[in-house]
């Protein structure tokens, strides 16, 4: 499987942007998707993620109300709307498939990674 995530950019704080990965596999509507994101020095920390469904999402708590995670998966591809952005949300953002049909909030869940995407915002 691979992941393909674009829709990273600069951004000011307190404004939006919307990021998309999309699969090769056509078993993408079997997999939990999620995405990560990487701050310079830090470790990867899991944002969000949604079931093969779509029934099922999870955030990272300090996330919640500002980003949303969606799927469609008749075109193979995750997103995540992300608003009121802030200067730490500056990082790479990445797309992961999980295990199983469920997504989970750490990285062994996941099994395919896509390269990541940067997202800038500034004050």
């Amino acid at each position: 499987v691979q992941l393909q995530a674009c829709g990273g950019g600069s951004v000011q704080a307190g404004g939006f942007l919307t990021l998309s990965c999309t699969a090769s596999a056509r078993t993408f509507s079997n997999n939990g998707m999620g995405w990560f994101r990487q701050a310079p020095g830090q470790e990867r920390e899991f944002v969000a993620g949604i079931s093969s469904r779509g029934g099922s999402t999870l955030y990272a708590d300090s996330l919640k109300g500002r980003f949303t995670i969606s799927r469609d998966n008749a075109k193979n591809t995750v997103y995540l709307q992300m608003t009121s952005l802030k200067v730490e949300d500056t990082a790479v953002y990445y797309c992961a498939a999980a295990l199983s049909a469920y997504a989970g909030t750490t990285r062994d869940r996941y099994r395919y990674w896509g390269q990541g995407t940067q997202v800038t915002v500034s004050s």
